[in-house]
């Protein structure tokens, strides 16, 4: 299970969020990859250059490798942020794969925005972005906003059911990905 996002600010409230929605799946017994922050910090993606610097190799080799994947992006004036919309755009270096794209995984969702409005635009962005990749959005995604609920060092959140849906999510991935693979 790989999970991607975070933003650039060492232990934000997207990546804490992140790290309880793989602590979920891990519960559910699959084993997690956390790539965040400074590790998404990737050239432009152009499909007119085939060379990859190091990172972006990484990206692409451990999503190709992922059953399912777990996306959290800040929401950013009503939008995913730049550092996840480009580090998916590396999805396309799937095209001739296999399994192209996310086809067959599962892909958990979750938006952490300052307020409601851009928590949901960013969630929905998400899911759109995962059904033109042809991932399957899980059943339950999520909607947090920063303003109301402030994610700890430990693990934990002031709103415990921000919690329960992130590890929820988790589960709902890592259930999908077993019984696929069964």
């Amino acid at each position: 299970m790989l999970g991607i996002g975070g933003s650039l600010r060492e232990g934000s409230q997207s990546e804490r969020a992140l790290q309880i929605a793989l602590a979920g799946a891990a519960e559910a017994g699959v084993r997690t990859r956390l790539i965040s922050g400074p590790e998404l910090v990737l050239p432009f993606y152009d499909a007119g250059v085939p060379e990859r610097d190091e990172r972006a190799t990484r990206l692409v080799e451990a999503i190709r490798e992922a059953d399912g994947l777990i996306v959290v992006s800040p929401g950013y004036h009503g939008a995913l942020s730049g550092l996840v919309k480009n580090a998916l755009d590396y999805v396309e270096d799937l095209r001739e794969d296999r399994r192209p794209y996310l086809d067959g995984r599962a892909v958990g969702l979750a938006a952490v925005a300052y307020g409601w409005q851009a928590a949901v635009t960013t969630l929905e962005q998400l899911r759109t972005i995962t059904h033109a990749l042809r991932g399957w959005a899980t059943p339950l995604g999520g909607s947090i906003n920063s303003a109301e609920t402030k994610f700890d060092e430990a693990g934990g959140a002031s709103d415990e059911k921000s919690v329960r849906t992130l590890r929820l999510i988790g589960r709902q991935v890592a259930e999908f990905a077993v019984t696929r693979a069964a």
